[in-house]
């Protein structure tokens, strides 16, 4: 039953980048970064008030990396969201889990063995068929940015991991992530024109950020209660769910071609999830 906590968790992520979407004719993609960090940070600070967890850390470099890296992966991904169909978007964006993988086994400095080479090869080749359309329609460098987002967030990812095997609580690391990302991207905002927020679209910004902190704990409550190679099978159902969005609010249909890609990254990324080496060696 607790794997379907993540089921919870990917329409949350889910709804939260149709809202993207929906916004970004109003708001460029740093804009939505921090308004969704923002309202993020606000609806954490009050659930470690409330479970009285103490903010102070031994290990601010970490909680930096991983607040610039998720940062810059975010406001790529958003912009991907605006330009692309929201379900090829938010696929390019999931490769993190390749990434990951593979900055695992160089972290570790362990070889490449056959399965988990396969498995990236497979990954990779489905990124080129999802890509394969975009590059006609004249859309390289949002497909290549999208692209870029995944491999920051699987660095991001690498960077949570290091957290945990340091004993940073899930709370203060997304805190820490909220509060980096609310100023990186505030700073980055005001070096351009804002945008107005009206009565209209502020709920919608507030809930960009509601789903996505209610997605991250209910990610997180899956992976501590459910079984692991359950929940991150389950996790790709955001690319489910956005496909859905993306067909009915915007009539987007995906070629078989793309769908193949789609399938193929979703296979890659959970066998080399499981292929992969784990970070119990890394040290502090």
């Amino acid at each position: 039953m607790g794997s379907l906590w993540m089921l919870v968790a990917g329409l949350l992520f889910a709804c939260m980048s149709a809202l993207v979407k929906y916004s970004a004719p109003d708001f460029s993609s740093d804009e939505l970064v921090f308004y969704r960090s923002f309202f993020g940070l606000l609806i954490v600070s009050l659930m470690l008030r409330q479970q009285r967890v103490q903010l102070r850390t031994a290990h601010w470099r970490e909680h930096l990396w991983r607040g610039l890296s998720g940062t810059l992966a975010m406001m790529l991904f958003f912009y991907c969201i605006a330009v692309l169909p929201l379900a090829t978007a938010i696929t390019l964006n999931y490769t993190s889990s390749l990434f990951l993988s593979a900055l695992t086994v160089w972290v570790l400095k362990e070889k490449f063995h056959a399965p988990l080479s396969t498995s990236l090869v497979i990954g990779f080749a489905g990124i080129v068929l999802l890509l394969h359309p975009t590059l006609e329609q004249e859309q390289f460098v949002p497909g290549l940015l999208g692209l870029v987002s995944g491999m920051l967030a699987g660095v991001a990812l690498l960077n949570v991991r290091q957290l945990g095997l340091l004993g940073e609580s899930g709370m203060r690391v997304v805190f820490y992530f909220n509060l980096i990302a609310t100023l990186a991207s505030g700073a980055w905002m005001l070096q351009y024109p804002l945008h107005p927020v009206g009565f209209d679209s502020l709920p919608v910004l507030a809930a960009i950020g509601a789903c996505a902190t209610f997605a991250q704990l209910a990610m997180t409550r899956a992976y501590r209660t459910g079984q692991t190679l359950v929940v991150g099978s389950l996790a790709y159902s955001t690319i489910v769910f956005s496909a859905l969005f993306g067909l009915l609010f915007w009539h987007e249909l995906l070629s078989p071609g793309a769908w193949f890609g789609i399938a193929l990254i979703i296979a890659s990324g959970m066998l080399s999830l499981r292929l992969s080496p784990h970070l119990t060696e890394l040290k502090k």
